[in-house]
């Protein structure tokens, strides 16, 4: 697993499936939208990511370099809710590098992307997997460091292994988990080792990774939707305040016509979601993704909340992606069971369960149109904005 001179960013097909999802209806319905993404590391790092900076920059000037081949747009294409326009943009598009502003702070690597939406919505997932393998990189590597990533790994295979007969007894609600490590792997490497492990051991139960070049590479299923950017940038985009949620389901539901059907409620909180979420919305979506605050509570919330509206939880899914690892997957899974289907996408505890300890980082949207915006999180220190005013408006707005 050396790969200490390799370049990271491998395609720009490298990117989580949700980020081509939410490119293309944004490039649809607000072409010239401006936007503000900016990075933050939550946790302490072993060492001053600032560090990182000549390296960073070195990566970021190939990416901005390269362009998608036929193949990855032929793959695009033949995905049914991209369409060929937008695949037509993507091959001649090319990150421009002028977008991206890289500095220091002290011990902490700056880095934000300021322009116009289409062209800044993509930097996200590479920043972060870049900052997150340089890091790595210059940290202890050797065997037995590698071997204790291994054990690990196969740890999660034998636990799922001995519980499979009964997480696959229920053929209407089966127990199913997919990859969202791309933006905190360990490495390039590390990650196609897991994802080929899991899909060559467990097939019936890992159904797939938000990683679209390793799908295409692999043969196996892109999972993703929408992120929290998407609902936000509708904070900024003339409408009003209180209506920015139905506003961003409605463009969702115009663009995809049932397609990636599945909706994310946190960006100011659960109950503020649900209640937008009427019949109409209900009726239309698959279902809900839980990206912060008690997963249980969470649940209990979504299956009183249909019942409410008279629809039958079962023909619903719940998918988490909240800091989850595979027992506590399974442990939800159990709760929900018989009551609404489940799915479950595991990110860091997948793709960098090592000794050392893992990189907290984010890249955010923080401002659109010239207007801030916000995500008020169901947990603490998830929330993300550099405008209090706007924060406090945004509360009470939305009674959080």
């Amino acid at each position: 697993m050396s790969t200490s001179d390799r370049p990271i960013i491998r395609s720009l097909l490298e990117n989580d499936l949700y980020k081509f999802s939410m490119w293309q209806a944004l490039l649809h319905s607000h072409p010239g939208a401006q936007a503000e993404y900016a990075f933050l590391c939550r946790n302490k790092p072993s060492y001053p990511l600032a560090e990182l900076r000549a390296d960073f920059e070195n990566e970021i000037e190939r990416l901005c370099s390269m362009s998608f081949a036929q193949d990855e747009l032929d793959y695009l294409g033949r995905l049914r809710f991209l369409k060929s326009d937008f695949v037509d943009f993507l091959s001649v598009f090319r990150f421009q590098r002028r977008f991206l502003h890289v500095d220091t702070a002290g011990d902490d690597l700056v880095i934000r992307a300021k322009g116009p939406l289409v062209h800044v919505i993509g930097f996200e997932i590479f920043v972060l997997y870049v900052v997150n393998e340089l890091y790595f990189r210059r940290l202890p590597a050797d065997e037995a460091i590698v071997e204790e990533m291994r054990r690990r790994l196969w740890i999660k295979i034998e636990f799922l292994r001995a519980q499979q007969h009964e997480l696959l007894a229920n053929p209407r609600h089966p127990f199913n988990f997919f990859d969202f490590g791309l933006r905190r792997r360990y490495s390039a490497a590390w990650q196609d080792e897991v994802i080929s492990t899991f899909n060559n051991e467990i097939p019936d139960l890992f159904r797939g990774t938000s990683n679209v070049y390793l799908a295409k590479q692999l043969g196996i299923t892109p999972i993703g939707t929408m992120a929290h950017e998407y609902l936000q940038a509708f904070q900024a985009l003339g409408i009003r305040l209180r209506d920015f949620q139905t506003a961003a389901l409605e463009g969702w539901v115009h663009e995809f016509r049932g397609d990636l059907g599945v909706a994310l409620t946190d960006v100011v909180g659960m109950d503020a979601f649900l209640r937008d979420f009427d019949l109409y919305f209900a009726k239309l979506f698959d279902g809900l993704r839980h990206d912060s605050g008690d997963p249980i509570v969470w649940g209990e919330k979504a299956i009183a909340h249909y019942k409410k509206l008279r629809i039958d939880p079962e023909t619903k899914r719940l998918v988490f992606s909240d800091a989850l690892d595979v027992p506590r997957a399974v442990a939800l899974y159990h709760h929900f069971s018989g009551r609404i289907s489940t799915s479950f996408g595991i990110g860091t505890n997948l793709t960098n369960d090592t000794p050392h300890p893992a990189l907290n980082i984010v890249m955010k949207m923080v401002s659109c149109n010239g207007q801030p915006v916000a995500k008020l999180s169901d947990s603490p220190g998830k929330t993300m904005c550099n405008d209090e005013t706007f924060l406090a408006y945004l509360r009470q707005v939305f009674s959080h």
